[in-house]
Order: structure tokens, then sequence, then C-alpha cells
């Protein structure tokens, strides 16, 4: 059955004596765990799904709710196919659908027939004032991000996994948030005298501020003004590296180092860095205002690498998972496994390889490789 098959099906199958097709609702975890699922498989095969929300209302009188919510998931049963998914989305309050296999040429054609369907089978099921207390809400997967990532750009909706990931691992992430506090107050203070020196510089060397500050996409894409010492001229075309950006996402921007046959994911040779710049980058001295992203919550110590807004834009559906699992970081697997040596897929690897197997442990080792890292320098 296709989800633009006849409604008139829809309605022989809800008006039928026989009892819909025996499909039992999944409890809350494993709905969302199918949720995370789905997402995973939208990333490798391109097919998007789209996730139907019904929330019956009538909170304050549980018993007729319930009842309602109950018969809800029958109507559900009888208005999709075999294929989708049924169940709830939070448990005893919000039954959730999920429609796999799209292939969506119209999304609100495909929207106008999927409401049609199961409203025709809730009206069979519920009576007047419980069909209008039902409020249904729509969310497709992927979902469309652009450069102007104001606010969150992911909709909750549909990664309630994450936030019960968050939940599970609270104790340790508390651990987390106390090694980067007391990380990077001890960092600022042990490199005070550093600091000075450097914002001096940087003053004296050219004309502008002492720190750059740009938008950067953090956890669950929300952004933050990332900071860090000044290190290029002022008033700059940034046309030049997003374009190189977009090339590099898709694994077509490798410049060779300094005629020595190695190549690197960087733009070499770029005169809009200052003479100070060149020196503050090789050694990573750039980046120590970051620490203060860390302080307010921004960042952390270990994790991805902050992306610019124009990059997501640029990303494949998967690349998303690296700026919506966890908080980015001053250091990371990538920073000390090659850094930009190694491809854009392959830096997404490693990014969602920390997310996936964090723990505090994980930090430290890599803090501790961290110098070596930065002892060879970032060209």
């Amino acid at each position: 059955m296709t989800l633009l098959s006849s409604i008139e099906e829809t309605k022989a199958r809800t008006s039928s004596a026989e009892p819909p097709i025996d499909r039992s609702a999944l409890n809350q975890d494993a709905f969302r765990r199918m949720i995370a699922i789905e997402r995973k498989r939208t990333e490798r095969s391109g097919k998007p799904f789209l996730l139907m929300l019904l929330d019956g209302g009538n909170r304050h009188e549980s018993t007729r709710m319930q009842k309602a919510l109950d018969t809800m998931l029958v109507a559900l049963q009888a208005a999709t196919r075999e294929t989708d998914v049924i169940g709830w989305y939070q448990d005893q309050t919000i039954v959730g659908a999920i429609f796999t296999g799209l292939v969506i040429d119209d999304k609100a054609s495909i929207l106008n027939t999927i409401l049609t369907r199961v409203s025709i089978a809730l009206r069979d099921k519920l009576t007047f004032e419980q069909f209008n207390q039902v409020s249904i809400s729509f969310h497709f997967f992927p979902e469309e991000w652009d450069e102007d990532m104001s606010g969150r750009p992911s909709n909750d909706a549909l990664y309630p996994d994450l936030s019960q990931h968050d939940q599970r691992k609270r104790a340790l992430l508390n651990i987390k948030r106390l090694m980067d506090i007391a990380g990077s107050l001890l960092t600022l203070i042990v490199c005070l005298p550093v600091l000075l020196a450097i914002a001096l510089a940087v003053k004296l060397s050219s004309r502008g501020p002492v720190f750059f500050r740009q938008q950067r996409v953090g956890q669950h894409g929300k952004c933050f003004t990332f900071l860090k010492f000044r290190s290029m001229y002022i008033n700059n075309d940034h046309t030049a590296h997003k374009e190189y950006m977009t090339k590099m996402i898709v694994g077509d921007a490798a410049e060779p180092l300094h005629g020595k046959g190695e190549k690197v994911y960087k733009i070499t040779n770029d005169k809009r860095i200052t003479s100070v710049g060149k020196f503050l980058r090789r050694s990573s001295l750039d980046e120590l205002p970051q620490f203060l992203n860390v302080l307010a919550g921004d960042m952390s110590l270990v994790g991805p690498r902050p992306a610019i807004p124009y990059e997501v834009a640029s990303y494949q559906t998967w690349h998303r998972r690296r700026v919506l699992e966890v908080k980015p970081g001053i250091t990371g697997l990538w920073q000390v496994n090659g850094r930009n040596r190694i491809k854009f897929d392959e830096m997404v690897r490693l990014d969602l390889q920390y997310a996936k197997a964090w723990s505090p442990w994980l930090d430290i080792k890599i803090l501790v490789r961290t110098p070596g890292a930065v002892l060879k320098g970032a060209y």
C-alpha cells in the first residue's frame, strides 16, 4: 500500500466490523529508539520519514484522556501501513506514528493525504468532543538547515533519544562540567601573562580588535559567539573560505604543504593572515580565549571542532550528528589524530566515535595527548 492510496480504502477499513491488524504499540523507550534508528536509516538511504504526534488533551481528566488515547492507537492501526511504526512518544500522554520510506515530491500533498486518512479514522473511533481536542503535529526528517541558524535549527521532537542519553549520563556530564570549569580557570590564571602579551602583540601588529568573534554552531545546533585572538586583517571577504569549506566537505580540497608532497585540508598561504597571526595559528595560541567559551558552558575542553553556520548548511545529513550529540571542544580526537591532514568525512567519523565512547577518562587521555599534537604545529 502506498501512502497516496485512496481514502476510500481507509473508510472501508475503519468502518468494517473486522478488527484492525494486530500491531502492538511500542512503549516510549522502544518508540524513541525507532526514531533514532530511522534517522540513521535515512542518513544512509536518503529516503526521508515523517513523524506524526497526536496529543489527546484533557490532562486534568486522566481516565477519559487514557481511553481516548487508547482509541487513537486503534484508529492509527487502521489508517497506517504495516511498514509504519506506531507507539507511545510519551507514555500514556502522546501517541506517535513514523511513516517510513517516503518519496517526497510535494510535502503539502503528503501532509494533506496523511491528515485526511488519520482524520477519517479518528472521527470513526472518537466522540465529537474527543476529536476536537486532538492536536496533531508533523515533523519531517531530515530537516532543512540553511546558513541562517539563529536559535536552534534542529527539531527537538526528532531527537528525544539525545535528551534521554543526557539524563542517563547526568552524573558523568556533571563531572565533565567540573573538569571544564577547573581546567579553564587554571589555564586562564596560569597563562594570564601570555594572554596579556598576545593581546598587546595583536593590537600593535595591525588595526582592529584584539579578539575575533564569530557565530559558531554548538550542541543541538544552537549558535553561540566564538572567541579567538584575531589573526587576520579586518574587513576580510570570507567568500574564499566559504567556497573552500564547501569543497572540503565533499573531499575535494587538499592542498600541498610547503612543497613537501604532503597534503593538508586547510587553506595554505592565506594572505588575510597577519604576521603575528601566522605564529598564533601555528602554535594554537590564538585559541586560548576559547577557555572563556568553556567557562560560559558553550564549549567543553574536549569535543568536536565548532562549525561555522555556512559549513553546516553544506553538510550531508549524517554529518549533522557532530553538532548535535555533544558540545564542541577546544581539543578532540580529530586534533590528536592528524588534525588538518585528514579528510572531512574521517574527521566527522572521529567526532561520532567520540560521542559514542565518551567518558571522563577518554577526555583525560585526549587532553594528555593534546600538547604533543600542538607541538607538531597546526598548518
